[in-house]
């Protein structure tokens, strides 16, 4: 209102400025200096409770300020050529016609959804002296500005803004639950059309149960009368398993068609005989395993126990249809030295039987049967070897025949203690189970049977150039496949190498015909296996007649087989005899003449007995770094039994031999076969 006061003197200048002009005023302040003021003092407006100097607050002009500055403002808009903007006056009845700028609610929501702007939980303000409700916080210093800006009224528009907040927020909240009424609305009836067709779902179960229901009941009823046979019920089923079959599976119709078909599938396996007819019946339970057990069967092996098949309709139906009749058959007819019949039903009823059923077929038929037919068997007396009818069950029994091979192996090494190495037949006993026993019974069963018997065969072996009788080497070079090669290498160097190269050196000191000689050797080396050729120590004795043979061929003289051996004896000898010497001059020199006597035993002693045999032996090991120590409480026919390393020996002094032992025999060796024979298991365990 101050810039509207005097407006009219814009057209005139009025009395009172005619009078000051007159009386020389000229503008601006009065009195002679101008420094007074046209106006009266007025009260500076402030908003309420706010303190001078406060956030730079510029305080209302006055109402002279006002009407001065409304005084010269015309001039200078005049001056400017601007025409003042005329001023609304709303309150004339002429401005009620004109149309108002009003929002609807879909206004509203339209512009809130173009600004993103979300409806905010209403918070309080409690900055300024009075706590206010906030639900805009994009009006939250809207009071503020007013103020800064100098807006007329600012505590009405303020809450005017409220107000207008509030039924937004209103407006906002319900249209947010008519949204969400909306929602709820369409799940509800997408969960209506589901339930709908839930209860259309059951309703056809329900029919089709009741269909079922009477079906059953009238197949039932059919198999009473006689009507029904068993063929004409597995089509029935069949067809119920096609037409329906979620539901066979679901409410278990394979136990209901047990219960129909286990009457009539016993009366078809009564009075069968399993081993005369394996075919019987087995295109009937092709079609019923179809029906008890579907395309996806269930293994039932992990359930052993025999009361695990009742879970299984179709286990069921084969252990009380046709088991009894296989149990019978087993326990009464079947012999197990025959084994053909059971392999041939089982092998008939391979993709019939489930595992479990097998499981005990073999559990509780056939292994007790076998183990029956094992313990009544004796190999002096038996025609047929045992492996004829006992290997046939590897295949199906496997790991559970192992308790069976310990008898065997027992009967085995008593029937073959009056065996002969001539006697072939058992070799043909022994070598299928080669691959049966592990390694280790295998071995043991060999050297306690076996190898003593060859070694026996070796030494009834005369080697004669001029009448060869080759049959005992033959006996021994037909188990060279058997007999593990360190045994066999073994054999032939105490039992044939000794013998053979001595009939060499003999013939070749004899001036013999070289060609003659030559046949000799390649002859009996023909007789070696392969596997024999290929080892060292067989390759060092051939090569040994070789280098005999050359000697004897180039005139020099031959080497007799042994002689380095004795040539070391008698080194050996010396050696001790001297050291026995050097001992006995120091000690008579050291000790008083009471001891003299016994010094000179002493030299007597050692400069009139020759080293004995076990002397000879001892110092032989401690040049090898053997051990050798006697076993104490172990005798061989009076003699006392030394431990050589590995090899137990003994020794006859009387007669000057050094015997080893090789299995159940002692056999005579010198003492480069005896560290050969103690060499022997540390080269096979590398």
């Amino acid at each position: 209102m101050g810039a509207e006061v005097a407006e009219f003197e814009r057209y005139t200048k009025g009395i009172g400025s005619k009078l000051l002009e007159k009386m020389g005023y000229k503008g601006g302040g009065l009195g002679k200096n101008a420094q007074g003021i046209a106006a009266p003092i007025e009260v500076k407006l402030r908003p309420k409770n706010m303190g001078m100097g406060f956030n730079d607050y510029k305080e209302v002009s006055s109402v002279s300020s006002v009407l001065l500055s409304s005084l010269d403002a015309p001039e200078e808009g005049e001056a400017k050529g601007k025409e003042p903007k005329p001023k609304e006056k709303l309150w004339s009845k002429k401005s009620k016609g004109r149309k108002k700028d009003l929002k609807t609610a879909d206004d509203l929501l339209i512009m809130k959804s173009e600004q993103a702007v979300e409806t905010v939980q209403t918070i309080l303000d409690m900055r300024g002296p009075q706590p206010r409700v906030v639900t805009n916080l994009e009006h939250l210093n809207a009071e503020q500005s007013d103020i800064d800006d100098d807006v007329p009224m600012p505590e009405l528009q303020h809450n005017l803004r409220l107000i207008v907040d509030l039924v937004e927020a209103d407006i906002q909240t319900i249209h947010k639950k008519m949204k969400q009424e909306k929602e709820t609305t369409v799940l509800l009836e997408k969960e209506r059309v589901r339930l709908q067709k839930e209860v259309d779902r059951q309703k056809n179960q329900i029919g089709t149960l009741e269909l079922l229901t009477t079906t059953l009941v009238d197949i039932q009823q059919k198999i009473a009368s006689g009507v029904m046979q068993l063929d004409s019920v597995a089509a029935a089923f069949s067809s119920l398993q096609d037409d329906y079959a979620e539901e066979y599976k679901l409410h278990n119709l394979s136990a209901v068609a047990l219960s129909f078909g286990l009457p009539l599938m016993v009366k078809v396996f009564s009075g069968w005989e399993p081993l005369l007819q394996p075919h019987h019946g087995t295109d009937i339970l092709v079609v019923w395993k179809q029906l008890l057990q579907g395309d996806d069967p269930i293994d039932y092996s992990v359930f052993p126990d025999a009361n695990s098949y009742s879970d299984s309709p179709y286990v069921q139906l084969i252990m009380e249809a046709v088991f009894p009749s296989l149990r019978f058959a087993a326990v009464n007819t079947w012999e197990p030295r025959d084994p053909e019949p059971m392999l041939r039903f089982l092998e008939t009823w391979e993709n019939l039987l489930p595992k479990s059923v097998l499981h005990s077929i073999l559990e509780h038929l056939v292994m007790p049967k076998l183990s029956l037919a094992v313990d009544q068997w004796d190999p002096r007396q038996e025609t047929v070897p045992i492996h004829a009818w006992l290997h046939p069950w590897l295949p199906l029994l496997g790991q559970r025949m192992e308790p069976l091979y310990h008898p065997i192996r027992f009967k085995l090494e008593s029937a073959l203690r009056a065996w002969h190495a001539s006697d072939t037949s058992a070799y043909a006993l022994l070598s299928p189970w080669q691959t049966v026993f592990d390694s280790s019974s295998w071995e043991m069963l060999l050297v306690k049977s076996i190898v003593p018997k060859l070694m026996a065969a070796l030494q009834e072996l005369v080697i004669n150039p001029r009448a060869q009788q080759l049959e005992p080497f033959r006996w021994v070079m037909a188990w060279g496949n058997a007999v593990p090669i360190h045994h066999m290498v073994t054999l032939l160097e105490t039992g044939f190498f000794v013998k053979w190269r001595q009939v060499l050196y003999n013939w070749l000191c004899s001036t013999p015909d070289f060609e003659e000689v030559t046949r000799w050797y390649l002859g009996w080396k023909s007789l070696f296996t392969p596997e024999l050729l290929a080892n060292e120590r067989i390759r060092w004795y051939l090569q040994n007649a070789l280098e005999m043979m050359d000697q004897a061929v180039e005139g020099m003289p031959v080497v007799q087989p042994g002689a380095k051996e004795n040539i070391s004896y008698l080194r050996i000898t010396e050696r001790r005899q001297f050291e026995n010497q050097q001992q006995a001059t120091a000690a008579a020199g050291a000790y008083s003449q009471e001891h003299a006597p016994l010094s000179a035993s002493v030299g007597r002693d050692n400069g009139n007995t020759e080293m004995s045999l076990k002397e000879v032996v001892e110092m032989f090991a401690e040049q090898n770094d053997v051990q050798f120590l006697p076993k104490v409480g172990r005798l061989h026919e009076g003699f006392q039994v030394y431990g050589f390393g590995s090899v137990s020996i003994c020794m006859d002094n009387a007669q000057q031999r050094l015997y080893a032992q090789s299995g159940d025999r002692w056999v005579p060796v010198s003492l480069e076969q005896l560290l050969d024979m103690n060499r022997i298991p540390s080269k096979r365990w590398k």
